[in-house]
């Protein structure tokens, strides 16, 4: 097996790209194996590495189909409903709190009812 290029930050060549790169371009690495990596020096601990994919073997995104739309707007009303409670709070519950805001502070909220 043969070993993988690896350029420093900034200095990969044209015609690489990471999976970012490529999704703002409307791409998709498309099944190809990592090309080369990118190696960001740090001082006290190991290097980050990114993973670089040819752009010319990447193929374009696949569209989103009603279905997917579907289930994307179902998970996120799921996150805007309260366990605890059962109603929709209009916003994604925090993972902080486990709860909408109400049931988490029942006493400041019914202080900001009365005001």
């Amino acid at each position: 097996m043969a070993a993988l290029p690896v350029y420093r930050w900034r200095l990969a060549p044209d015609g690489y790209a990471t999976r970012r790169q490529l999704r703002a371009r409307g791409l998709r690495p498309g099944g190809q194996e990592v090309a080369a990596t990118l190696e960001r020096p740090r001082r006290r601990r190991g290097p980050l590495v990114a993973h670089l994919y040819r752009v010319d073997l990447a193929k374009p995104v696949r569209p989103m189909t009603p279905a997917r739309w579907a289930a994307l707007a179902a998970a996120n009303r799921a996150r805007r409903i309260c366990p605890q409670c059962r109603r929709d709070a209009g916003y994604v519950i925090p993972a902080s709190l486990g709860m909408c805001v109400t049931c988490a502070f029942p006493k400041s909220s019914d202080c900001l009812r009365s005001a």
